[in-house]
């Protein structure tokens, strides 16, 4: 394993708390969230999101929410973006981290 892969693999284990959203179905982030606050027993859950997918983190949010019954608040949102290059073009994607808290 390369030092690259190394690195990915010790964030993803030290980010335990970490919901990425991509194109797989919502009711799957969703049932991630509330996992982490269940059966982990975590105060604290990130949901990271980009580009089109942001929209569905802020949707993630307000569902897990309201599915554990108003005992988490959105603690902190963050915004950015991310600067890579493709094909010679530099390409700019969005980029939001919500952190839920439990309360």
């Amino acid at each position: 394993m390369n030092e690259n892969a190394k690195k990915k693999t010790s964030e993803l284990t030290n980010n335990d708390n970490t919901v990425f959203v991509g194109s797989k179905p919502l009711v799957n982030y969703i049932r991630g969230v509330i996992t982490q606050f269940t059966k982990k027993e975590l105060s604290e859950v990130v949901i990271k999101s980009r580009g089109k997918f942001i929209s569905k983190a802020v949707d993630v949010a307000e569902v897990a929410k309201r599915s554990l019954e108003n005992t988490v608040t959105v603690k902190d949102i963050k915004i950015g973006s991310e600067s890579f290059e493709s094909e010679g073009k530099r390409t700019n994607i969005s980029t939001m981290d919500i952190t839920l808290v439990r309360s």
